[in-house]
C-alpha cells in the first residue's frame, strides 16, 4: 500500500513528479500502482492549480517542464528530436509537428488542442505576410 496522499502543495507536487520520472525510468510490475496513482495525483493537480489553456504551445511546453522537473535532455528524449529541434522550437524558430503534438498530449495527458494553437514564429518565410504574428508554421510565400 503505498503513502502517497492529494497533493497540497507545490513542494508536494514537485516530490511527486520527480519519484514519478524515477518510476518511469525504471517500470516494475511492483511500482505500477504507484506509477499510477501518482499520475492520477499529479494530473489532479495539474489541471486545479495551472492556467495552461491560455498559454501558448511553447509557454505550455516549458510550464511542463518545470512542473515536471525535465530538462531538455528529457524532452528530447520524450518527444524524439534533437537537441537542435528542440531549441528552435522553444526559441519560436520551429511550429510543432503532429507527431510531437501527439507525443506531447500522450505524455502529460493534455489535450493536443492545448498544442495545436496559432502562435507567434519568428521566421524570415513569415516576415510581412499579413499574419505573420499568429503563424505556427512557416509557408512557402510566392511574390509574384
Amino acid at each position: 500500500m503505498s503513502d502517497f496522499k492529494v497533493i497540497k502543495s507545490k513542494e508536494q507536487y514537485i516530490d511527486y513528479t520527480t519519484k514519478l520520472i524515477k518510476l518511469w525510468e525504471n517500470p516494475t510490475d511492483k511500482n505500477e500502482d504507484d506509477r499510477e496513482l501518482l499520475e492520477v495525483l499529479i494530473e489532479t493537480w495539474e489541471r486545479e492549480n495551472s492556467k495552461h489553456e491560455d498559454a501558448d504551445p511553447v509557454e505550455l511546453i516549458k510550464f511542463l517542464m518545470d512542473n515536471h522537473n525535465l530538462k531538455r535532455e528529457h524532452m528530447m528524449e520524450i518527444l524524439e528530436i534533437s537537441k537542435s529541434t528542440l531549441s528552435k522550437i522553444l526559441s519560436y524558430k520551429k511550429g510543432l509537428s503532429k507527431t510531437v503534438i501527439r507525443k506531447l498530449s500522450e505524455k502529460f495527458k493534455i489535450s493536443q488542442e492545448a498544442f495545436n494553437r496559432p502562435y507567434p514564429i519568428k521566421s524570415e518565410a513569415n516576415k510581412g505576410h499579413q499574419n505573420e504574428k499568429m503563424m505556427n508554421t512557416t509557408k512557402n510565400l510566392q511574390i509574384a
